[in-house]
Parts: structure tokens; C-alpha cells; sequence
């Protein structure tokens, strides 16, 4: 029945009910439906798909002998219903400022073989899945209630016959229009009200100032106030929202209750109390309150912090969500819901949406669904939707994964109402994500100074005359004696005079202030500055504990068939504690997790091929031979903590902005993000560039996440050498990050464990190796793990007669252990090679101590493999610029490494070399 797969998605209960009545006690059927069924195989072969949407035609069953035209018609009115659901949408009254495009075929009778005749026939309501009897005009006239006001529907694409039928049953409740109390009629207009009086205010009050309005698109007030009071009802009891400029600042005022004096303040442009802080324009700031429901329920409701980069803010949230649902809430994605609030331009041409949408099943990222809102201005800045996106709507990504998409008329606040309901039910019944598509427009420019009538003058003629939502729903309420003029009038009059007043009480304050997001989460931690970074962290660990760690993630679990290569390995990794000594970089990663988790810290580690390790270093997943059954060797310690580790998807601006939001509300776990190769970290610039270096300078937002980058330069090509250690670089300030690129696997493992021992929190960059995973001069002792602690310098322990040293060479990463060969090779007494294993910030008083010892040195050499104008250099020429410092480097070049091998090997050599020669 493939090719009848319409009638068992759309019309299973009338034509199922038939036909099973027919399998039975063929006799009762009706003679034409009898023929038909036994005619059905015939029906089949006689298939043509005639148009867009139609299922069937007259042709169709032009040669079915015994199908009478009651049938037929039958089968016409079928089609016409599945017109109304693939395509109503196309043909709703959701478009408040503008005519809509013309499709065709449109939805008139004629394009389905029926008649003015037909109106009158009588029709089975289960047809639509109602009782009782109908003509077809009155079936029509409930599938255009259902399909074309003021909410068009798209869902017929979803693949799933119970989610199909789930929408059906909601939409048909009350033919898809919104059912309201008269209290609820008022919370709607209030909301409204207020939402308009608060643009109208800043309008007058702040002249020509950027506020990015919600003008136009107000009604997303009462959309939210409405998610979140619905949702408390359906055991959600946290909402993080992330959203852009555009009506911020209304959402913050007016859902957040934020102080309208501070908001007002922000306008005036005053300095900040705080020193060691930039700040952030107003319509960025974050949020967090409780909000109290209608029913006396506290839901807590968090807003990103968001920069100018319109959708970066998505992967956050949804970071936010699944760290809150993870040790919060023991997982259950019913109490977090992630609110994600897009402009139309944005949604339809950000790729993050997409990288975002796609986590929405996966097993390390899904977060029980989210409810997209889309402020759907018809224009993004300047630009016309019709070139902004090749696709109908600006949310047909939502079709990629399956995902129902509201889209309605943002005049209609009770339209909109219903909308988010239905959001809010669908989510929470399939946790999947849910789409609405709010269609208003945008009052004045793409800020408050701007010109819109020099791109869109006709658009903005009818926009000038056209009443704002609240006036359309005052008009409707007073019209049906809900509310009276008077009633309206004291509500603005409080209102204004309560702005009035904050106005006057936001003079008074003589410096702004920005809150601290997620204060409750961040109230164990400090704010520090460089020079705190550089204080000595006690990161030991008892010996017997770690042994007794290393002993159980080496175990072979009883039973378990295990690859061959896989039982070596875990040999190979106990002999390190049993046998050698010494414990290899993968080993020591492991420890170190392993030793946070007895701690009591989570640990998670996600990224692209992270489980067992892009050059199979880690092995943190293991798998059985014959079953694939994966097994976590660090969720076997006796322990409360959890390791969490997550092959992602193919994607690295998602993830990592995934993973800074996990961070973010989980100061007391580890939380790691390891890119492929380090320099596809660039995939993900924007994250880097707004949250990772600059966030707590913006927003005084800390955040302790970890990237492991796999950096070094060994002929594989100019995607797989550098990490761009010269853009970390460029960007340290005011010490807001760590930069490592260690040597040692125990500098690793107390750069991992300081990560979690501090009373601040700060991102570590970690130029992590991929040939020194196995170099066997790339070992540490297990003592050095458990007693040692991190060396941000670590000195030439060969260069024991220093009054030969001529020449002091510093160095990072893998280069020294190849300098140090050559060194080897040549018998040479004359040069220190010694190791800066953290780029920032730098610990001057250890490097002056080594600079100090080497007295009689002569010459101060930096050394690396990048070429001159990449890598450390010009960060090292600028903070040892009191030093008569040389650069040794490659030449300056606009790729980072040559293709071949062979040439690479020329030029690696030739910068070895370069370091001993004409020594003095």
C-alpha cells in the first residue's frame, strides 16, 4: 500500500475503519467500497500523480470498472483535503502589512475534479477525523479554519504516522482557532500594552538612539509570557532563551523584569563601576530571574548573553540546557527548554542553525526539543526577502529534521497564543523541536536612526498607516465588552508614570552596572587578572589513588570480547604503572580525568572522533568485537561523578559553541572540546573571537572550557600542521585564558587538573601534540603526575656547564625534542634550549630566573617552525622587547605549510640547522 501511504497518514481512521470492515465481513461494505478494495491492487498499477498535490484524478479511475461516482468523488474530496494540508499554508491570511506571493494551483474545487454541484453532498466527518454529517462547504469551510487564517501549518512532511495524527487531533480540537477566557483575553492585552508603551517610551525619551524595537513584532511578549506559564504546567521548570537585538531590550524589561532605571541608565552611556572591564552595548546583556506563573509556580528563565554575531547565541543555549538537564536535573529533558528567538534573515542564512538543528536527536547534545521563534520582519537591514533566501520560508530548515512549522499573522494575538500552546504541547510530547514563523514587520529602520524608506519606500507607506497589535486587540476587546476605554487608559497611565519614575531614578545613578549571568552557579568565584593566573595551584594527587585509578580503566572487563589491538593496549597501559614508570600523553589524559571524577567532578569530553581519538591516542570508548557494546573504563570508578564523552557531528562552530555554553553553567565539572586537527578550530572563529576571549571582558562571564587543539608541524599539509597559535595570542588580554603548548604528559595533567583546583574559572587553549603521542622521550614518571604541579617554564636540565652556553634558545612544543636531537647529533655544549610551556600568560619571574642563570650567554634566540609572520614570534618580539631577541622561523608565507612532503622536510631541516649555526 506504498503508494496509498496518503490515505493511512491522513485519513486512517475513516479509510482504515472501511477497510478492516471489509478484510471481516466483506457483506457490510458498501457495494462500490467492496469493489474497490477488491480492485485495489488494479487501482494501484492505474496510478498517475496529476499534480503538485492531487492524489488522484478521474483518469485514475477512468478504466476501474464497479467504482461508482459516489467513490470517486469520494477519493476527489481526499484529494482536496490532502490540498488543504500539504498546501493551505501556502494560502493563509498571516501576512499583516502585504499581500502574499500567488501560488499555483490554488486550493478552489475546480483543481480537484469537483463542483459547485458537490457543495451540497453530504460528507462523513471522519473523513477529518470529526463525527457526525457535513456538506462539503462545511467541510471546507473547517479545513480553511484548520489550514488558511491566521495560523498556516506545515507538517505533512514529518515521517511518523503518530506524529502526524498527534498534530491532526490538536488542530482539530476547535478547528485550529484559539479558545480564550476573558482573564486570559486581559493578560494578553496588558502584556501587549505594556510591550508597546515601553518602545513608545524609549522612542520619545531617547531620540535617534539604537534600541533595535520590537515594534511590529510586539506580540512576542505575550508569546513568551504564555510559553512559559503553559510549560510550568507541563513539569518544565527552567527556560533558557537566547535571541538577538532585535526587541532585547522590551524582552528583558518585560519578561525579565529588569530594572527600567538600569535599562534607562544604559541609554545615558555612562562608565562602568568596574575597572578591569570593557562592558557591552545594552540590547547584548544577559539576564536570569524567577518568574512567577498564574498559577503560583517559579520558573527560572535565563537570557544568553549574545553578540553582534546573530545566531552564535543558539549553540550556547542549547550548551546551557543540556549541562542544566545533565546535573540539575538527573536528565530529565522535560524540566529545561531551550527558547531560541531568530530574525528571518538570519535563520534562513546562518549555517550555526543548521550545525545547531541537526544535535536535536544526538545522543551528546539533544536537549528534549526547542521552540524557534522567528521576529519575521519581511527584511533583513536593507535587503528584500526575496533576496535573502532561495527557499518559501525562512524556516524551511526546520523540514530537514522533520519539524512542524507554525506560521501566523503577529496582529492575531490570539493566534499567536494558540501557536505557542501548541509549541509547547508538540515538545513536550516528542521532544523534538518546533518551529513558529511570527509574521509582523519591522516600524522604523534596522535601528531607530535609519532610513527604511530608501530600500523599501512602498512597504513602508502601507507600515506608517498600519495600527500596531496592541491597538488591533484593544479595538477587538472593547468591541466584545471585554474591556472598556477607561480600563485601557488608567492601565497606561500607571504604566507611563511608572517609566516616568525610573527614568528620573536612572539620573541619579552616577555609573552603570552590568549583573552578573547565572549569578547562583558563579557565587563560589573570583575574578582575576593576569597576574592571579600565575600563583601556584596545588594540583597533586595521593600516588596509591592514582595507581589504583590506573589499575581500573586498564581492566579488562570479564566476559567481553575485545579486538586484539584493543587488549594490547590496555596491557601496554597497566605495564606503564607495573612495569616501566613512565606514562605516555594519552595515559596521562586519561589520569587526569580519572582523578577529577574520584574528586567528585564531571568530566565532559566531546568533538569530532574524540572517543577513541583522532590518532588513536585516548581510547576513552572501547568496543566489543562482536557486538560493538561500547565500554567507558572512567564510569567504572567508584565514584558519583560521570565521564561523558561524545563522538559529534561533523561540526565545529556548533560544537564548540555547544560546548561553552555546557561550561558555562557547570563551573565544577570539566568540560573539553578537542578539534580534529587544531587549525579547523577557524570553522569555529566567531566562538572564539566573542565568547572565548572576550566574554568575561563583555560580560564578566567566566567559563572554565578546555580546547585541546592537535598542533605541530610534521608534512601533512597546510590544514594539518598549525593551530594559528598567532591568533590565540593576538587575542590574550588582561588574563582571560590560558595558552599551553606543553611538552610533558604531566604538565598536561596539572594543566587539566588546575583547570578545576582555582576559585576562578578560565578557558585553556592547549596546543595539544600528534607525533609526540608515542615519542618515547615524551614520558613522565607517575610521582611527577601525583607530586609534581604544572612548570609554565621549563629549563635545560643538559645544559649542566653553563659557562659554555652561548646561546639560549626558547622554544615551544614539538620543535624542542628536535632541536634537542640535533643538539645531540652535533655534541653541542653552547646552546640552552629551554621550553616556554605556557605562551600566556608568560611567568616573567621564572623566565628571568632561567635568563639570569645563563649569565655569560651572548646570544637570545626564539625558535619555532611556524613561518615569520604566524606562530609566537610577533607575540614573543613584543613582550621581550626590553631583550635584544632573534627569530629563527620559517619564511613569512600566506599558507602555514607546503604540500609536500619532501619540501617540508627541506625546510625543517634547513631551521634546525639554523638554530646551531655561528654560535659565538
Amino acid at each position: 500500500m506504498d503508494q496509498f501511504s496518503f490515505l493511512n497518514a491522513i485519513n486512517s481512521e475513516y479509510i482504515d475503519e472501511l477497510y478492516q470492515k471489509y478484510l471481516k465481513f466483506p457483506d457490510s461494505i458498501e457495494p462500490s467500497w467492496r469493489s474497490f478494495f477488491q480492485g485495489f491492487d488494479f487501482a494501484r498499477k492505474s496510478y498517475n500523480e496529476t499534480s503538485e498535490y492531487n492524489q488522484y484524478s478521474e483518469k485514475d479511475f477512468s478504466n476501474a470498472k464497479g467504482i461508482s461516482e459516489d467513490i470517486i468523488r469520494e477519493f476527489k474530496i481526499i484529494n482536496l483535503i490532502n490540498g488543504y494540508r500539504t498546501r493551505g499554508h501556502l494560502f493563509t491570511k498571516t501576512n499583516p502589512v502585504r499581500q502574499r506571493r500567488t501560488y499555483t494551483p490554488d486550493l478552489s474545487i475546480e483543481n480537484f475534479g469537483l463542483s459547485e454541484s458537490d457543495l451540497s453532498v453530504p460528507v462523513n466527518g471522519k473523513i477529518i477525523g470529526i463525527e457526525g454529517e457535513y456538506t462539503l462547504k462545511e467541510i471546507i469551510d473547517i479545513l480553511n479554519k484548520e489550514y488558511c487564517s491566521s495560523i498556516g501549518i506545515e507538517y505533512i512532511y514529518i515521517r511518523k504516522p503518530e506524529e502526524i495524527r498527534w498534530i491532526q487531533n490538536w488542530i482539530k480540537q476547535n478547528f485550529n482557532q484559539p479558545v480564550l477566557d476573558v482573564e486570559e483575553k486581559k493578560r494578553i492585552l496588558k502584556k501587549l500594552s505594556h510591550a508597546v508603551a515601553f518602545e513608545n517610551f524609549l522612542h520619545t525619551k531617547f531620540v535617534g538612539q539604537k534600541r533595535f524595537s520590537l515594534e511590529g513584532g510586539e506580540t512576542l511578549i505575550p508569546a513568551l509570557d504564555e510559553i512559559i506559564n503553559h510549560s510550568s504546567e507541563l513539569g518544565v521548570e527552567e527556560i533558557v532563551i537566547g535571541m538577538a537585538h532585535r526587541g532585547r531590550l522590551n524582552v528583558l524589561a518585560n519578561i525579565f523584569n529588569k530594572s527600567y532605571s538600569q535599562i534607562f541608565n544604559e541609554f545615558e552611556g555612562k562608565d562602568y563601576s568596574e575597572t578591569i572591564f570593557s562592558g557591552d552595548v545594552k540590547y547584548h546583556l544577559g539576564s536570569c530571574n524567577n518568574y512567577k506563573t498564574k498559577k503560583g509556580k517559579t520558573v527560572k528563565i535565563s537570557l544568553a548573553p549574545n553578540p553582534s554575531h546573530l545566531e552564535t547565541v543558539d549553540a550556547i543555549v542549547e550548551g546551557i540546557a543540556r549541562a542544566k538537564t545533565d546535573h540539575e536535573y538527573q536528565e530529565d529533558y522535560g524540566k529545561v527548554m531551550p527558547i531560541l528567538i531568530h530574525g528571518d534573515a538570519a535563520i534562513a542564512a546562518q549555517g550555526i542553525v543548521y550545525e545547531v538543528i541537526q544535535m536535536m536527536n544526538l545522543d551528546g547534545y539533544k536537549t528534549g526539543g526547542t521552540i524557534h521563534i522567528v521576529i519575521n520582519n519581511q527584511v533583513g537591514f536593507t535587503t528584500n526577502y526575496l533576496d535573502a533566501r532561495s527557499s518559501t520560508y525562512c524556516t524551511d530548515i526546520a523540514k530537514t529534521v522533520l519539524c512542524p512549522v507554525l506560521h501566523v499573522n503577529a496582529d492575531d494575538a490570539e493566534a499567536v497564543i494558540y501557536a505557542v500552546r501548541f509549541a509547547s504541547d508538540y515538545r513536550n510530547t516528542f521532544n523534538k523541536d518546533v518551529f513558529i514563523d511570527l509574521l509582523g514587520y519591522r516600524k522604523y529602520g534596522h535601528n531607530e536612526g535609519d532610513e527604511p524608506r530608501f530600500t523599501q519606500p512602498q512597504l513602508y507607506k502601507i507600515i506608517e498607516n498600519h495600527p500596531n497589535p496592541r491597538e488591533i486587540y484593544r479595538a477587538k476587546l472593547e468591541k466584545d465588552d471585554i474591556i472598556t476605554q477607561k480600563m485601557v487608559a488608567d492601565d497606561d497611565e500607571e504604566y507611563r508614570k511608572l517609566l516616568d519614575k525610573n527614568l528620573e531614578d536612572s539620573k541619579e545613578m552616577e555609573q552603570a552596572t552590568v549583573e552578573l549571568f547565572m549569578q547562583q552557579e558563579w557565587k563560589d568565584f573570583e575574578r582575576v587578572g593576569a597576574a592571579e593566573l600565575l600563583t601556584p595551584i596545588d594540583t597533586t594527587f595521593p600516588l596509591e589513588n592514582l595507581r589504583t585509578i590506573a589499575h581500573q580503566i586498564t581492566e579488562v572487563p570479564e566476559g567481553k570480547n575485545l579486538f586484539n589491538k584493543t587488549k594490547r593496549l590496555l596491557k601496554q597501559r597497566r605495564d606503564m604503572i607495573d612495569v616501566t614508570q613512565t606514562i605516555d600523553w594519552g595515559m596521562a589524559e586519561l589520569l587526569a580525568y580519572g582523578s577529577l571524577l574520584t574528586e567528585g567532578h564531571h568530566v565532559r569530553l566531546s568533538g569530532e572522533d574524540v572517543e577513541r581519538g583522532t590518532f588513536s591516542h585516548r581510547h576513552a570508548v572501547i568496543k566489543t568485537e562482536d557486538t560493538e557494546e561500547e565500554i567507558i573504563l572512567l564510569n567504572s570508578l567508584n565514584t558519583k561523578a560521570k565521564f561523558y564523552v561524545y563522538n559529534s557531528l561533523l561540526s565545529e562552530y556548533g560544537v564548540l559553541g555547544f560546548e561553552y555554553g555546557y561550561a558555562m553553567t557547570s563551573p565544577f565539572s570539566l568540560t573539553i572540546w578537542e578539534a580534529q586537527f587544531g587549525d579547523f578550530a577557524n570553522g569555529a572563529q566567531i566562538v572564539i573571537d566573542q565568547y572565548i576571549s572576550a566574554a568575561e571582558d563583555k560580560w564578566k562571564m567566566q567559563n572554565g572550557l578546555v580546547m585541546l587543539l592537535p598542533h605541530g608541524f610534521e608534512g601533512q599539509g597546510a590544514e594539518h600542521s598549525s593551530a594559528r597559535i598567532e591568533r590565540f595570542l593576538s587575542l590574550c588580554a588582561n588574563g582571560n585564558m590560558y595558552v599551553v603548548n606543553a611538552t610533558t604528559p604531566s604538565n598536561l595533567f596539572h594543566s587539566l587538573r588546575r583547570q578545576l583546583k582555582t576559585d576562578y574559572r578560565k578557558p585553556l587553549i592547549v596546543f595539544s601534540p600528534k607525533s609526540l603521542l608515542r615519542h618515547p622521550q615524551v614520558v613522565s614518571t607517575l610521582e611527577e603526575l601525583a607530586e609534581g604541579a604544572f612548570e609554565e617554564v621549563i629549563d635545560d636540565s643538559k645544559a649542566t656547564n653553563i659557562e659554555k652556553i652561548t646561546r639560549v634558545v626558547l622554544c615551544s612544543g614539538k620543535l624542542f625534542y628536535e632541536l634537542d636531537k640535533k643538539r645531540e647529533e652535533l655534541k653541542e655544549e653552547r646552546v640552552a634550549l629551554v621550553r616556554i610551556e605556557q605562551l600566556y600568560p608568560l611567568h616573567w619571574d621564572k623566565i628571568q630566573q632561567i635568563l639570569q642563570k645563563y649569565s655569560f650567554q651572548k646570544e637570545l634566540i626564539w625558535a619555532q617552525e611556524e613561518p615569520e609572520n604566524m606562530g609566537a614570534w610577533w607575540y614573543i618580539l613584543k613582550e621581550f622587547r626590553k631583550y635584544n631577541i632573534e627569530g629563527i622561523y620559517t619564511s613569512e608565507s600566506g599558507s602555514p605549510s607546503p604540500g609536500s612532503h619532501k619540501r617540508y622536510d627541506k625546510i625543517q631541516k634547513k631551521l634546525i640547522n639554523s638554530v646551531f649555526e655561528n654560535i659565538k
